[in-house]
């Protein structure tokens, strides 16, 4: 069934109709799946539906999106209701860099740095160009008066 057959026969038509015209929404036509892939990626959908051969292969290497449905039994709704994955996720490309709500949002880490002096002179060098380059001297200062003892 058409996408417009679709849409006129919904209970929501103006809503989506509205929201199928908007700047987030567009039919982008790749050359192949792997551009596909890569337009996938740079867009970080919020949900991802994937419908193609080997598509558990293909969902195996997108990064960015917020949750991911593999193959035509795999509708969003089922994510939405009934199949576990959260349904707060990253929008509007937010998927780049952040995941679903998930209890790991309510954990607290620290970050624990433990280097030996061996490795630390290893590394001083970059620390320095790193510090200089953003015009922070005292963060050099911090190694190389470490490792000039």
């Amino acid at each position: 069934m058409s996408l417009e057959t679709q849409v006129a026969a919904t209970k929501h038509s103006e809503r989506i109709t509205t929201s199928l015209a908007g700047q987030q929404s567009a039919i982008v036509l790749v050359r192949d799946l792997e551009q596909g892939l890569d337009v996938v990626n740079a867009y970080a959908a919020e949900h991802l539906e994937i419908h193609t051969e080997d598509a558990a292969a293909w969902a195996a290497r997108v990064r960015n999106a917020g949750a991911i449905f593999v193959g035509p039994h795999a509708p969003v709704s089922l994510g939405d209701y009934c199949a576990g994955s959260n349904h707060v996720l990253p929008t509007a490309g937010c998927a780049c860099h952040s995941s679903g709500l998930s209890v790991r949002a309510f954990t607290k880490s620290v970050h624990v740095v433990d280097y030996s002096e061996a490795a630390l002179r290893e590394v001083a060098g970059h620390v320095v160009t790193l510090a200089e380059a953003e015009d922070l001297p005292g963060h050099g200062a911090a190694v190389t008066v470490r490792v000039a003892r």
